[in-house]
């Protein structure tokens, strides 16, 4: 468990207005062979059905607006085409993603102070878990790369994001039923976990949870191709 420096008042106010001003919900999740139970961007418990699988945290007015001053993921298209492209999964699919993830500040330090709080909140701008980044970097470039690095590295975080896309996107049956596609079903891993992904895919219904990160996916969808396009 990590434990972070101390670092004065400043940042434990930062940690105050963390506290108050939004709720984290992060990253978890695997690469293959998958772990039951592990999500890549969830809140509900590891044994969660779909159901009760996870979504992202309302977050206030003020961390909204601190959120949209200190990060765009349009800053990052460059890196979005090219791990896309390395990991093989649409590149407007990651981007959408890390706008949905995009809900709270991604200022390391910040980062680190919650997960102080926290121990088991995510890294990263694209909120991911410890379980999931180690799961992710099994066997890749960056497997010697450490899981606390992401605050600071955003290529990195969205190369680990890219990849446990395609860690997912290998474990969807060829024939599916439920109609969404393959694109809406790996955000709903990404945010849910391979299980429920794949409960998905066979028709199982979505829970109010993974229809509201659907719905936010939707919602900037077209964003995440207009940023890739002028990026």
């Amino acid at each position: 468990m990590v434990r972070v420096r101390r670092y004065g008042r400043a940042v434990a106010g930062a940690a105050a207005v963390l506290v108050l001003g939004f709720v984290v919900h992060g990253v978890r999740g695997g690469g293959l062979p998958q772990r039951p139970g592990v999500t890549a961007s969830g809140t509900g418990s590891p044994s969660a059905g779909p159901a009760g699988s996870g979504s992202p945290s309302a977050a206030s007015p003020s961390a909204s607006s601190a959120a949209a001053a200190d990060y765009d993921p349009a800053r990052f298209a460059a890196q979005v085409r090219s791990r896309a492209g390395q990991a093989g999964i649409d590149p407007q699919l990651l981007m959408a993603i890390l706008y949905n993830e995009s809900y709270k500040p991604h200022d390391p330090a910040l980062e680190r102070a919650w997960q102080r709080l926290k121990p088991d909140s995510a890294f990263g701008i694209a909120n991911m878990h410890r379980a999931a980044f180690e799961d992710t970097k099994a066997g890749r470039d960056f497997a010697d790369r450490r899981w606390e690095e992401l605050p600071d590295d955003r290529d990195l975080a969205i190369e680990a994001a890219a990849w446990f896309l395609h860690d997912l996107a290998a474990q969807l049956p060829a024939n599916r039923s439920g109609g969404l596609n393959e694109n809406e079903l790996l955000a709903l891993g990404y945010n849910a976990g391979a299980g429920n992904m794949l409960a998905f895919a066979r028709g199982t219904s979505l829970g109010s949870a993974s229809r509201s990160y659907l719905d936010q996916l939707h919602a900037n969808w077209e964003k995440a191709g207009r940023a890739l396009a002028s990026g």
